[in-house]
């Protein structure tokens, strides 16, 4: 459906991915309608992946009037693609009241052993903009809109697959936004992605990654579902991380390491530590060091991202061989840890590089 075929009533109407089976059964119901009804419909939207419940061709015409009236299906649409060299997408939606976000299509990088690997990769955003501020990010140098909800996060993915024709094997909510600043939304985004009735993506592949809110760590680690834990560390002293992350000075380190523990002791899962190398900044073995008894505390594996240059901000990324003496200082001790080769870069789609946009 194209954006200018929305009649302005579509902005009253409940967004339909955002319901998960319980919300339809209960709706059911409310309007009388039998149980079964509920998997007729989520079949429609999920397997068949329908745009409309005019499409329904088994579902009653008064069930189908009602959901129309009530329902919207399309929570976003595309305005915009752009290619990378090295084949990463990106994708700029508009949401049904006019703002914008960004969504990432990653290749896998090649599989071991040389082979290739066709595994495709959705970064999914969480919100409109960001409010936490990291120094070197472009996700919050204009603010912060609203959270997104659960459809339209959910609609990122469908969408995606849709445009492209390819299968998405694994999910990262690394896009716009703080993932645990809409945790609720998040969590039942989670619920539909991984759901046999909805998305069927596997929980293990689904990470979530968090700038360090530790309440809704602790909170995450006590939900029922097994996706992964990145954290954005990018600092391993506080001194440092107050610099480039505001939010260390409300959840210090200490705090943070903490929540981690109590992550592992619930989930039994390696968390990841993303850390963005920044010239002059973060770089020094000094931080490599801290970096390393904090991986060990928290079995974690350490993702080393060379800096991605942002427009309007001064920060560099170490030169290769800095990269690389960071990286085996880690390696040498045993820290299980990755250098990440640059994907998306040229399109402005690689990480740190999505931003709030207005159409010209």
């Amino acid at each position: 459906m194209a954006w200018a075929a929305w009649p302005d009533k579509m902005g009253n109407l409940r967004i339909f991915k955002s319901l998960n089976a319980a919300d339809l059964a209960l709706w059911m119901t409310e309007h009388g309608e039998q149980r079964f009804r509920v998997h007729q419909v989520l079949e429609w939207i999920y397997v068949k992946r329908c745009s409309s419940f005019e499409e329904m061709t088994n579902i009653p015409p008064r069930l189908r009037n009602a959901l129309t009236k009530e329902f919207l299906i399309p929570a976003l649409v595309n305005v915009r693609s752009t290619g990378s060299v090295d084949t990463t997408q990106k994708f700029l939606f508009k949401l049904r009241d006019g703002q914008l976000i960004e969504s990432v299509l990653l290749p896998s990088s090649p599989a071991l052993y040389g082979e290739p690997s066709d595994r495709i990769t959705a970064c999914l955003s969480s919100q409109v903009g960001c409010a936490y501020g990291c120094k070197f990010c472009a996700s919050g140098l204009n603010g912060w809109k609203r959270n997104l909800e659960a459809g339209e996060i959910v609609d990122q993915l469908m969408l995606l697959e849709r445009i492209t024709s390819r299968r998405v094997h694994n999910i990262v909510f690394m896009g716009m936004g703080e993932p645990f600043a809409n945790f609720s939304h998040l969590m039942k985004a989670i619920e539909i992605l991984n759901a046999s009735w909805g998305m069927g993506v596997g929980a293990r592949h689904m990470t979530v990654s968090t700038s360090g809110l530790v309440p809704q760590i602790r909170r995450f680690a006590e939900s029922p579902f097994q996706v992964r834990l990145a954290v954005s560390l990018h600092a391993a002293s506080d001194s440092v991380r107050n610099k480039i992350m505001p939010i260390n000075r409300r959840y210090p380190l200490v705090d943070l390491l903490n929540a981690l523990d109590y992550f592992r002791l619930l989930k039994k899962q390696r968390i990841t530590f993303e850390y963005i190398l920044i010239k002059g900044i973060n770089d020094s073995l000094d931080q490599a060091a801290l970096l390393v008894n904090h991986a060990r505390r928290t079995e974690a594996k350490v993702n080393l991202i060379p800096y991605n240059s942002v427009l309007g901000l001064s920060w560099q990324r170490p030169e290769s061989s800095e990269q690389k003496l960071f990286f085996q200082y880690l390696k040498h001790r045993g820290i299980p840890v990755t250098l990440r080769k640059e994907k998306g870069h040229d399109i402005a789609a690689a990480c740190g590089q999505l931003r709030l946009q207005q159409l010209q």
